[in-house]
């Protein structure tokens, strides 16, 4: 087993390893016409999607528009976004539900007692009720709840809207060359410089 393992892979490594042969000096190739570079360049400066697929690739499935153009990155930051905001949203909803569910609900607070501390006994063969609680879930929080669960659905929708306008702008910058770094200015202390080129 370890010879035919040898025998396929020891081929392929000599062909990838690049030749030690000494290079022979050569004639330079004849410079393009200047109109064949242009559209060379042209198209090396091509996005891998055009803007509109960029913005429909993320709008739908945030970071699948920026992972289409090569920033990982930033794609994934947009898609754990997503994730978080539909957990929070499932969530929020889960709660609402419960409080809509027990909105009319009360618990009891006290029972009924005779003169010897024995509890009464209703009708229905339960202990009969004294006072009562007030039910926790109030007006007021229903409407927390409802606030919460429209709050973090807002925040995944947004989500999905920012993502795509991000894709969007990313190939529509695609093939414009910025160069950001530090220099040394006139008087000996570092700047930062930037160098834009508009075609």
């Amino acid at each position: 087993m370890f010879r035919l393992f040898l025998g396929l892979v020891l081929p392929l490594v000599l062909l990838a390893t690049p030749s030690r042969a000494p290079v022979r000096a050569q004639a330079p190739a004849p410079a393009a016409p200047r109109a064949e570079r242009a559209v060379g360049a042209q198209r090396s400066l091509k996005p891998p999607v055009t803007p509109r697929r960029a913005f429909l690739y993320s709008l739908f499935v945030p970071g699948a528009g920026q992972v289409a153009l090569g920033r990982q990155g930033v794609g994934g930051a947009f898609f754990l976004s997503e994730g978080l905001a539909l957990a929070l949203v499932h969530r929020s909803a889960e709660d609402l539900r419960l409080a809509r569910q027990f909105q009319g609900d009360s618990v009891p607070a006290s029972y009924q007692v005779d003169a010897v501390g024995q509890p009464v006994i209703a009708a229905d063969g339960r202990p009969a009720v004294a006072t009562w609680t007030v039910n926790r879930y109030s007006a007021a929080r229903m409407r927390a709840r409802r606030t919460h669960y429209e709050d973090w659905l807002a925040v995944a929708v947004f989500n999905h809207l920012f993502a795509g306008a991000d894709a969007f702008v990313a190939a529509q910058l695609w093939d414009l060359p910025a160069r950001v770094g530090v220099q040394r200015a006139p008087d000996g202390s570092a700047a930062v410089a930037a160098t834009l080129r508009f075609r």
